[in-house]
């Protein structure tokens, strides 16, 4: 049997969806871990440095889950951009906020606000994608 093979818009679609998923099943767990393992752990300060990456890796991982719909309903680059800008600012600024409250290297900091950019720009890219479309 013969099946068609999937558009690249269906593929960028299902990676975006599988990106949230994954992205949004990491938050849950790493939320998980902060709050039972490393309560007693960390400072109170570096234990909300942590929380912080968990709130906005989840937010994101549903703004993925978005992109995937937009991908869908409104294809080109700006939609496929939005889930790119997306991931890339999860593992910037979570990954750069789960990193430093762990390790206490302040340096690590560095990369939070670009990613908070890219975050930004995800969310700027999808409102575009929205705006170029025709009724």
């Amino acid at each position: 049997m013969n099946f068609p093979a999937p558009s690249a818009t269906r593929i960028a679609s299902r990676r975006a969806a599988l990106a949230g998923a994954l992205f949004g099943f990491l938050g849950v767990a790493a939320g998980a871990f902060g709050a039972h393992a490393l309560k007693s752990q960390l400072e109170p300060s570096a234990l909300a440095v942590f929380d912080t990456a968990v709130r906005y890796q989840i937010i994101h991982a549903l703004a993925l889950l978005a992109s995937s719909w937009a991908i869908q309903q409104w294809p080109g680059r700006i939609a496929n951009a939005s889930a790119i800008f997306f991931i890339v600012g999860i593992v910037l600024f979570s990954g750069s906020l789960y990193a430093l409250s762990l390790s206490g290297v302040h340096l690590l900091g560095a990369l939070t606000p670009i990613g908070g950019l890219f975050q930004l720009l995800g969310w700027l890219a999808l409102a575009l994608a929205a705006y170029r479309q025709r009724p």
